[in-house]
């Protein structure tokens, strides 16, 4: 079984793993595409504050059914399933209060336990969500980071009157883009890479803004009558953007923040109380992956047009090599594991 780690920061590992058993509660997964994230880069760069070496990476990963525990109930072998990383206590005050992505006790697949990238995974039965006949393997892949997309913009409350300023167009960018245009919302993509702005606008984006040559607050003064953009999205995860995003926001705008640096930024208390500001942090995904699936089903998005790049599981190391010389090429790079 071959299984992708991270063991010891800048060192990629390919071994063979044995196959693990599936607990009464699990299912066992045979992976086969798993996309490439920069959480995944973070943690190859040793740079990922929560991750722990030796580390099976992989946390965007959908696959087959092979086995079921004894006490699992709705899932049979020869399913098709994604797996939600996210693994909650269900017991602690966050998980009573249905937020389950920021448990206490919280542990990710392929960050605070061993991932997806390997060719079978044992998962909680809850955590595998069923595929619909049609989907590809590969765009079922997507569906979790379609999900902070969608807890970013739930956290935000998108609706189709709001103009939306995201901050950064790479993958993550890409994907609130489009699920903020699924809710109608008109959107306004900032990024300093030109390449990465024809993208955007090919995937919708009304207005881009090439932030080297243009001013940001200039560029979207005008929404809402003058007011400013009605939602700011940081997908860029800069923290001195936050500074700027309580300048242009309209009033009773809402902020979403999903950058994780510890590095403090100046924000106005005065900007934020004058307009009324909601600043929300957004952190993984609350048990959204059945409504992007149901999204991916239906066609609504356009997830098959961000795979860049597919390589063999076997080639990891190649794909992860892409990704550092050339990230203008690439959007999402998976690893095939069939």
């Amino acid at each position: 079984m071959v299984a992708i780690a991270v063991a010891t920061p800048h060192v990629l590992q390919l071994f063979a793993d044995e196959v693990p058993v599936p607990g009464p509660e699990e299912v066992l997964v045979r992976v086969q595409r798993a996309g490439i994230c920069g959480s995944d880069l973070h943690i190859y760069h040793g740079s990922n504050p929560f991750a722990r070496y030796p580390r099976i990476i992989g946390h965007e990963f959908a696959g087959v059914v092979e086995a079921v525990g004894g006490a699992v109930s709705g899932l049979a072998e020869g399913d098709r399933v994604v797996v939600d990383p996210v693994v909650s206590c269900g017991r602690c005050y966050a998980c009573r209060a249905g937020r389950p992505n920021v448990c206490g006790k919280l542990e990710v697949f392929g960050v605070h336990r061993d991932g997806g990238f390997r060719s079978r995974v044992a998962v909680p039965a809850g955590n595998a969500v069923k595929l619909p006949a049609g989907l590809p393997m590969e765009v079922a892949a997507l569906a979790e980071p379609f999900s902070i997309a969608a807890n970013v913009l739930a956290r935000t409350g998108i609706t189709a009157e709001d103009s939306v300023l995201i901050y950064g167009a790479g993958t993550i960018g890409l994907t609130v883009l489009q699920v903020a245009r699924l809710h109608g919302a008109r959107c306004i993509v900032a990024d300093l890479d030109e390449a990465r702005l024809e993208r955007a606008r090919a995937f919708g984006a009304e207005v881009v803004v090439h932030s080297r040559a243009r001013s940001v607050p200039e560029a979207v003064a005008g929404e809402h009558d003058g007011l400013g953009p009605s939602v700011v999205i940081d997908a860029a995860g800069v923290p001195a953007l936050l500074e700027e995003a309580c300048r242009v926001a309209s009033p009773a705008g809402r902020i979403g923040i999903l950058g994780f640096s510890p590095a403090p930024c100046n924000v106005s208390q005065q900007e934020i109380v004058k307009k009324e500001l909601t600043l929300a942090g957004s952190r993984l995904n609350c048990r959204l992956l059945p409504q992007v699936v149901a999204w991916l089903e239906s066609g609504q998005l356009r997830p098959a047009a961000m795979i860049t790049q597919t390589f063999a599981a076997g080639d990891a190391r190649e794909a992860f090599e892409l990704i550092e010389r050339d990230p203008g090429r690439t959007v999402k790079v998976q690893l095939a594991f069939d």
